[in-house]
């Protein structure tokens, strides 16, 4: 079975693998890494469009970026066509494509009426996107979950909605914001919206290994791929995807190899944040780093332990290269 490489109005990208947005992950370190296994699209981290209008300096940060990584897209959040436009006029030239997020199910950004909780309110989202077409010229994406709950699965109605306003493209994790990340992500919702509209849809959710990937794109015929919480220390499963997809066998990594990318994560992490942001940050993807090794456990506890960032950098060495994967 042949999968073409998805073009996103004037973007056409290089294969149907891409990173997924994500707020706390997808920092510059994290995505230069998973840029470097071959996604063929990165996004930055969920962006508030009311932090941007107003110049906050935090919220700036977010859309550093470096040649390397593009094509790259921005990731806007908000509840207000007006902000969300102008933020979207901002970021003009910031990347290579736009998504607005109508999905997050964390509840202080559906306390703000954003994310998931613009699912309650088809005719806003069909406003949101009307007035960032208008001032966005760029490829425009969407990423939207089935419904508020299971009572109100309206994926199918947004999804119609945002094509009629002029979205290139609609990313659909299948499952209601009520439902959160447990239990399983109902993949049939992706072949449905998928024969519903005409513009790319792409798949999300349950992206564990690279037979899981080959595995949606076969059964929804979707046109992408986004590589979610599968690929948390795990920057191997967009490389084995790739390597799936072309016919050939699926390379697992050594302890070795683990540890060359967890220490080349770690210096890009305190190249772009400096020591201190790295020393809290970075335990999270050590950890992951280390899932499927013999002592994991016991090395997580230990990190969490650590204060100095060299000592992590001496724990890290120490647990990889006497230990190999279960």
């Amino acid at each position: 079975m042949q999968f073409k490489s998805p073009q996103i109005n004037s973007l056409q990208l290089t294969s149907p693998v891409i990173l997924a947005p994500m707020a706390g992950i997808t920092s510059l370190p994290y995505r230069r890494i998973m840029k470097s296994y071959g996604a063929s699209l990165v996004f930055s981290e969920m962006i508030s469009a009311n932090g941007l209008i107003r110049d906050g300096h935090k919220t700036r940060l977010l859309l550093t970026t470096c040649r390397e990584e593009f094509p790259f897209g921005i990731q806007l959040f908000g509840d207000d066509p007006v902000v969300l436009a102008k933020a979207a006029k901002m970021v003009v030239n910031a990347g290579s494509l736009l998504d607005i997020n109508m999905g997050c199910p964390v509840k202080k950004v559906v306390r703000s009426g954003a994310g998931s909780a613009l699912l309650q309110e088809p005719r806003r989202v069909g406003k949101i996107i009307n007035a960032v077409r208008k001032v966005y010229p760029g490829p425009l994406t969407v990423k939207i979950r089935s419904g508020w709950n299971e009572q109100s699965l309206n994926f199918l109605e947004i999804g119609q909605i945002a094509e009629a306003e002029g979205v290139d493209a609609i990313t659909l994790h299948p499952r209601p914001r009520s439902q959160g990340f447990s239990g399983k992500a109902d993949w049939a919702h992706i072949t449905e919206l998928k024969s519903a509209i005409n513009i790319p849809v792409f798949g999300s959710g349950d992206i564990f290994n690279a037979e899981d990937g080959l595995l949606m794109l076969q059964q929804t015929g979707c046109d992408a791929i986004m590589i979610g919480r599968g690929g948390y220390g795990n920057p191997w499963l967009i490389s084995q995807l790739l390597d799936l997809l072309a016919g050939k066998k699926v390379i697992y990594p050594s302890s070795a190899e683990k540890l060359q990318v967890a220490l080349q994560h770690l210096q890009f992490h305190r190249d772009h944040f400096g020591g201190k942001k790295t020393l809290l940050e970075m335990r999270k993807h050590l950890c992951w780093y280390a899932r499927g090794l013999e002592g994991a456990s016991h090395f997580r506890a230990t990190l969490q332990k650590t204060e100095q960032l060299d000592q992590v950098l001496d724990l890290t060495k120490l647990f990889f290269t006497q230990t190999e994967a279960v």
